[in-house]
């Protein structure tokens, strides 16, 4: 069932469209994604779902009594109560319905000799009635919820009586999203959840609104997050909205598949078009062919063109490259002890080689990026030692920019550090960074997050170092930015060391993870995902392991159960990411097999085909070949998910 329909949207500005034929379907328990480029429109087409702000075509009906909860990003919980209080705000009504239900009971627990039958009758009709209502409505559970969904964010029962208005504006979003998941409205929008948030309370937030009961519409550049959650992706692109079956990655695919296909008709056409052409321009003149000549004219005349695709997204064009190659030993921490005044982390053992690209990933306060800065010789260690190999040549991205002068226009920022570059190669390369035309003559201060970022990243591109430590790259950059970012890194011949909590992207670009914790580090030799079974391994073989209570006669055959166990284990998980693959595989299949159908029934309209006996018998031939490969395909993919979910 449809609970909210936007019906043909547009949107102008100073008589300019920002979008227009704009439609959104948002039926009983979606899970979408709104992606597309900063500006693009995206928070503009959801305060108008809002009504915040009105849309000059087209219209949004709901369904009745519809409740829609709205997180704008970075927005902070306003309350001058305590953070449970404000908590349990949430069910007033609840309360209030537990209040009578308590009155009630003293009243019937009273004498009764003055109340009659009818009397008693009615009230006991009530009380069974409220506590039915009570019981249904989640009074019983209420109080648990609000501290498992405090929990969820950090929050323990020694921060409950913590006045909200003391909190930093991280926390009060943290708390602002933590109210709306309790408050459970059938619609809930969520424009950046994941910011402010670790990588920790993330998992538990994906895994808290996967079972989310009412329907979802999530912005967000968290590519991980939204595989994880959504199975339809809008994307805001071209001033107009397309729609994508699938989840952040299927959407990719059919992507690049449709503009594949697309440039794919357009060649064909325009290869028909100078054929029919060029018999035109040679036979027009002559007697003998002037009548097929004339023919192929109207043919041409009559054609619908189809218009050369062009991806009109801007996007940076980054390029790192390196003036000199480095030793094969990079860097080596060994037994350090990292913090300020106080150890967060030790010992913290490091090797990286050249060209392997090590990811730091952690919870937040734990060290990251004070082993970043040690190991740059900003902060010294507390103990241990740091060396580096011969010929490295070491570039620093920190997430902070203090390296970038707030006073400085964006062109002297690159230049003063070039001065022997020409402006017009200073102008250039920037260009190539998105900043063009007047954006060069902007302050440094008057750029935004992403702009900031963007700056930076042009300045270590100019540098040519052999060793890139990056501090959260990723942050404060669009999809697009961050996709452009991942190939140029990944195209890069030097050595990264990285901290990120963007899971998505270590996944692209790690070769190893190394986990920071208050009790040291240690190092998996994959990327995030493979950091995560591994760990999963880990933590198995351990409960597995500490649920022996066997006499100690018995210890070498507890032993091989644990073995037994592990390996058991291990292969299930094995089977699991096998099937997980098998199935993503199918439906990928399935989504081509349906662009590949909505094609054929697509040409099967056009008159020159309907109207041909043999093209339409061809068509038709090749609709049914392909609707009995969906139909394959659908069958294999039902028996591989249920064994999955069996699994």
């Amino acid at each position: 069932m449809i609970i909210l329909q936007v019906q043909d949207i547009a949107k102008r500005f100073n008589g300019e469209n920002i979008f227009s034929g704009v439609n959104l379907n948002i039926q009983e328990k979606s899970r979408i994604a709104l992606v597309g480029q900063n500006g693009a429109g995206k928070s503009t087409l959801v305060k108008i779902i809002m009504g915040e702000m009105a849309a000059d075509e087209g219209q949004i009906s709901e369904k009745k009594n519809l409740t829609i909860g709205y997180l704008a990003q970075d927005t902070g919980l306003d309350s001058n109560k305590t953070i449970y209080d404000e908590m349990e705000s949430v069910f007033d009504s609840l309360k209030e319905t537990e209040s009578k239900i308590h009155k009630l009971e003293v009243q019937i627990s009273q004498d009764n000799s003055t109340m009659s039958e009818e009397e008693f009758a009615e009230i006991s009709k009530t009380y069974d009635n409220l506590r039915a209502d009570f019981e249904s409505n989640g009074g019983y559970v209420y109080e648990a919820e609000i501290r498992g969904v405090l929990h969820g964010f950090g929050f323990g029962e020694a921060d409950y009586d913590h006045p909200i208005n003391e909190l930093s504006g991280g926390q009060k979003t943290q708390l602002a999203l933590a109210k709306l998941l309790l408050e459970k409205p059938d619609l809930l929008i969520l424009d950046e959840p994941t910011n402010h948030l670790d990588v920790e309370t993330i998992t538990w937030l994906e895994g808290y609104i996967k079972n989310y009961a009412g329907s979802l519409l999530i912005i967000s550049h968290d590519r991980y997050f939204l595989d994880q959650i959504v199975n339809e992706v809008y994307e805001m692109a071209h001033k107009t909205l397309t729609h994508y079956q699938g989840n952040y990655t299927d959407f990719i695919n059919q992507k690049e598949l449709r503009n594949t296909t697309r440039m794919r008709e357009y060649e064909k056409q325009q290869a028909k078009i100078a054929k029919l052409q060029e018999f035109v321009d040679k036979n027009i003149v002559r007697a003998s062919t002037t009548k097929q000549a004339q023919a192929r004219r109207k043919q041409l005349e009559k054609m619908d063109v189809i218009e050369k695709p062009v991806d009109y997204t801007k996007v940076a064009r980054f390029l790192f490259t390196t003036n000199k190659k480095s030793g094969e030993n990079v860097l080596k921490v060994s037994d350090a002890a990292i913090g300020y005044d106080h150890i967060l982390s030790e010992p913290v053992n490091l090797e990286v080689k050249r060209h392997q690209a090590i990811a730091i990933v952690g919870p937040n306060g734990v060290g990251k990026s004070t082993l970043l800065k040690s190991i740059l010789g900003k902060i010294p260690l507390i103990k241990g030692t740091i060396s580096f190999g011969t010929g490295v040549d070491t570039g620093y991205y920190d997430q902070e920019q203090q390296s970038l002068h707030k006073n400085k226009k964006v062109l002297n920022e690159l230049w003063d550090d070039h001065p022997t570059v020409n402006e017009s190669d200073i102008r250039g390369i920037l260009g190539s960074f998105l900043f063009s035309g007047d954006d060069v003559d902007k302050l440094v201060a008057d750029l935004s997050g992403g702009e900031k970022a963007r700056l930076l990243l042009t300045k270590l591109a100019m540098q040519h170092n052999n060793f890139l430590i990056l501090d959260e790259p990723t942050n404060h950059l669009d999809i697009d930015s961050r996709e452009v970012l991942e190939r140029a890194l990944r195209d890069f011949e030097g050595t990264i060391l990285f901290v990120s909590h963007d899971r998505y992207f270590i996944n692209q670009l790690a070769t190893a993870t190394v986990e920071i914790s208050a009790t040291g580090s240690n190092a998996y030799l994959g990327n995030y995902d493979y950091y995560v079974d591994k760990k999963a391994e880990q933590l198995a073989y351990k409960e597995r392991e500490e649920s022996q209570n066997a006499p100690t006669q018995s210890a070498p055959q507890a032993v091989s159960s644990d073995k037994q166990y592990y390996q058991n284990n291990k292969e299930a998980q094995k089977q699991v990411r096998k099937l997980t693959r098998e199935v993503a595989a199918l439906e990928e299949q399935l989504d081509t097999l349906t662009i590949q159908k909505d094609d054929v029934e697509s040409q099967m309209t056009l008159p020159e085909n309907f109207n041909d006996v043999q093209k339409s018998a061809d068509l038709q031939n090749q609709l049914n070949n392909i609707n009995e490969q969906i139909e394959n395909t659908e069958e294999l993919w039902e028996s591989k998910s249920m064994e999955l979910e069996d699994l």
